[in-house]
C-alpha cells in the first residue's frame, strides 16, 4: 500500500461519502486510490468552491466535510473557501498536494507554502513528512475539526509521499492529543448558577448564533424557550433555530437586524447570548448591552467569551451538552405571568416598527419582500435555503420565513459566490429537500461556473438572481455614506442570463414584474430539474 491509498483508507475510515476537489499533478496519486472506491468525487470548476461544496455539505450533514486540490495555485485559490469556513465555524479536512519533499522551499513549478499561508485561519494544519504518519494525522484532522468549536483542518501532502509505500496501515480508535482537549461538559456551579439567574429574570431574553446549529442543540433551546416562556432573537447565524414564525422568536438584531429585536434585547434584564459571537455586526456596541442586565455567555470556545463584552456568568461548554442539564433543573420562581407580559410588549413593538419600504414599480420591476415572502410560503417545510452576499443576503434575513428547514449564508466572512457551491453541497447531504440559492447578479458572475457542475452531478438546485446591474450593498453604502458618488459598482455588460442557461443547457425563468413573478415562484416549484431564475429588481432600491 501507498500513502495515496493509505489516505483512502483513513476517509473510508471517518465513514467519508464524498470529497469536493479539483485535480492536479501533486494531488494526482491521491485521486487516482481514491477512483477505486466508492467515495464520490466531485470536479467542481474552481478550488475555493470545493471548500464551499464542503462546507454547505457538512452544514447540512452534520459531519465533517472534505476537500482536495494540487499544490501552488490549486492550494492558494482554496484559502477563501478555508477562511469562509473558519470564521462560520464549519468542519472541514482540506487535503493540498504538495510538491516533492526535498524540493519544499526552492521555490520550484506549483510550489506554496500554504500550510504557512492558511495558518490563520485553520484550527490547525499538518504538513506530512514521513508516509508512515498518516493514520494518526487523519485521526487527528477528523477529530480536531468536529470538536470543541468546529473548523477547518488543512493537510498537505508532499506527491513523494503519497507515492512511498507505507509499512503498515492501522487506523488508531482514538487520539491522544495531550495540548487539545476541548471543554465539552459546562461546569455543574456554573451552570447552577444560570438556572438562578434565569428563575430572577421577569424580561428574559435569549439570543442565538450558529453554534446552535453547530452543536446540534435547536430542539434543546426550543424546550427551554417554551418550557421558561423566554423571547428569542438570533444573529445571523443563528436564523432557523427558532422558525420565523414561532411566537416566540422576535426576528435577527444588528446593524442589519429587526428593529424590534434590537428594542427587545437593549430592555431585557438578563441576556443568554447562547453559540453567538458577540461580533460587531450582531452587536455595533457590545458596551452596552450590559446595561442594567445580567449577561450569561455559553459557548464552546473559550476564547469568545469575554473577547467582546465580558459576561456576568461565563459558560464554557457544548450548547446541546449544556442545555441538556439546564432542563432538567426545575424553574426555583414562578415569574411567567410576568415574562407572558414581557412577551405580549415585544409582539406590540412588532407591530409597531413595521419597517416601511419605498414603492416600488411592480409592473416594471419585482419587489424583493413580496417576492421572499411568497417563495417562502411556497417552498415546503425542510427547504434549504442558501443567501448569499450583498442586498440579497440582508433581504433573505429579514423576509425569508424558515419553517423546519435550514438557512445558510456565509456570516463571519461574507463571501460573495458562496450560495450556489454551497447549495451544491446542500444539495448533495440532502437530496429529497427542496434547495434554493439565492443571490445578487455580482456573486452569480463570481461562481457562475458551477453550473456546469451542477449539470454534470444532476444536482436539482434553484438558482435565483436578482439582477440589478449593480453591486448593490456597495452602491447602498455610497448612497448613504458618499453623497451618492457611485463608482466602481455598475455591472456593465452583465451576460445575458438566458443565453447563460442555454450554454449549459439549462431551463430559464425570468420575471420583470409582480405578477410575473407570481407564476415564476410556481413553475419554479413544479420543476425538479436544476433551475436558472432571474429576478429583474430596481437597481436603486435599498436593503435598509
Amino acid at each position: 500500500m501507498i500513502g495515496a491509498q493509505a489516505i483512502v483508507k483513513c476517509l473510508q475510515a471517518e465513514n467519508v461519502e464524498v470529497v469536493y476537489g479539483y485535480s492536479g499533478v501533486a494531488i494526482a496519486p491521491f485521486y487516482d486510490a481514491l477512483g477505486e472506491t466508492d467515495i464520490k468525487q466531485i470536479l467542481i470548476r474552481t478550488e475555493q468552491n470545493a471548500a464551499h461544496c464542503a462546507s454547505g455539505y457538512a452544514r447540512i450533514s452534520g459531519k465533517v466535510g472534505v476537500c482536495a486540490v494540487t499544490s501552488g495555485p490549486g492550494a492558494t485559490n482554496l484559502i477563501t473557501g478555508i477562511a469562509t469556513a473558519y470564521a462560520d465555524s464549519v468542519p472541514l479536512v482540506c487535503i493540498t498536494g504538495q510538491v516533492n519533499s526535498e524540493l519544499i522551499g526552492s521555490d520550484v513549478f506549483q510550489e506554496a507554502d500554504i500550510t504557512g499561508a492558511a495558518e490563520s485561519f485553520v484550527k490547525y494544519s499538518y504538513l506530512i513528512r514521513d508516509v508512515n504518519d498518516i493514520p494518526r494525522i487523519f485521526k487527528e484532522a477528523f477529530h480536531i475539526a468536529s470538536t470543541g468549536r468546529k473548523g477547518p483542518v488543512l493537510i498537505d501532502i508532499p506527491i513523494d509521499i503519497q507515492q512511498q509505500a507505507i509499512s503498515k496501515f492501522s487506523y488508531p480508535d482514538k487520539v491522544n492529543m495531550r495540548t487539545y482537549k476541548p471543554t465539552v461538559e459546562g461546569n455543574a456551579a456554573q451552570i447552577k448558577k444560570v438556572v438562578k439567574e434565569v428563575a430572577k429574570a421577569k424580561r428574559p431574553i435569549i439570543c442565538v448564533g450558529g453554534g446552535v446549529h453547530l452543536s446540534g442543540a435547536a430542539n434543546e433551546i426550543r424546550k427551554f424557550v417554551k418550557d421558561n416562556c423566554i423571547p428569542v432573537v438570533s444573529t445571523m447565524m443563528g436564523i432557523g433555530v427558532m422558525a420565523s414564525e414561532d411566537p416566540y422568536y422576535f426576528g435577527m438584531v444588528g446593524n442589519n437586524g429587526r428593529p424590534c429585536a434590537n428594542r427587545a434585547l437593549n430592555e431585557s434584564d438578563l441576556l443568554l447570548m447562547v453559540g453567538a459571537r458577540v461580533a460587531d455586526r450582531a452587536v455595533n456596541r457590545p458596551d452596552l448591552i450590559t446595561e442594567n442586565k445580567v449577561l450569561i455567555h455559553i459557548d464552546v470556545d473559550p476564547a469568545e467569551i469575554g473577547k467582546n463584552v465580558g459576561p456576568t456568568i461565563p459558560l464554557v461548554g457544548d450548547i446541546k451538552h449544556v442545555f441538556k442539564k439546564i432542563n432538567n433543573f426545575e424553574d426555583e420562581a414562578d415569574l411567567i405571568h410576568e415574562r407572558k407580559e414581557w412577551i405580549k410588549t415585544l409582539n406590540e413593538y412588532k407591530k409597531d416598527m413595521v419597517e416601511i419600504r419605498p414603492d416600488i414599480d411592480t409592473d416594471k420591476y419585482v419587489d424583493p419582500m413580496i417576492f421572499l415572502h411568497d417563495l417562502s410560503k411556497s417552498l415546503p417545510e425542510d427547504a434549504i435555503y442558501v443567501a448569499d452576499v450583498g442586498q440579497n443576503q440582508i433581504w433573505s434575513c429579514r423576509w425569508h420565513l424558515v419553517k423546519e428547514g435550514r438557512f445558510l449564508t456565509s456570516g463571519g466572512m461574507g463571501t460573495m459566490g458562496y450560495s450556489i457551491p454551497a447549495a451544491f453541497g446542500a444539495k448533495y447531504a440532502a437530496p429529497g429537500k427542496k434547495v434554493v440559492a439565492v443571490m445578487g447578479d455580482g456573486a452569480f458572475q463570481m461562481s457562475m461556473m458551477e453550473l456546469s457542475t451542477m449539470r454534470q452531478y444532476g444536482m436539482n438546485v434553484g438558482i435565483i438572481v436578482f439582477n440589478n446591474g449593480y453591486l448593490g450593498m456597495v452602491r447602498e453604502y455610497q448612497h448613504y455614506a458618499l453623497n451618492d458618488r457611485y463608482n466602481m459598482v455598475e455591472l456593465h455588460n452583465t451576460p445575458k442570463l438566458d443565453k447563460i442557461a442555454e450554454a449549459y443547457d439549462m431551463k430559464y425563468l425570468r420575471a420583470s414584474s409582480q405578477a410575473e413573478a407570481t407564476k415564476l415562484i410556481n413553475d419554479l416549484m413544479e420543476c425538479d430539474e436544476c433551475v436558472l431564475c432571474e429576478v429583474v429588481v430596481d437597481p436603486m432600491d435599498l436593503a435598509k
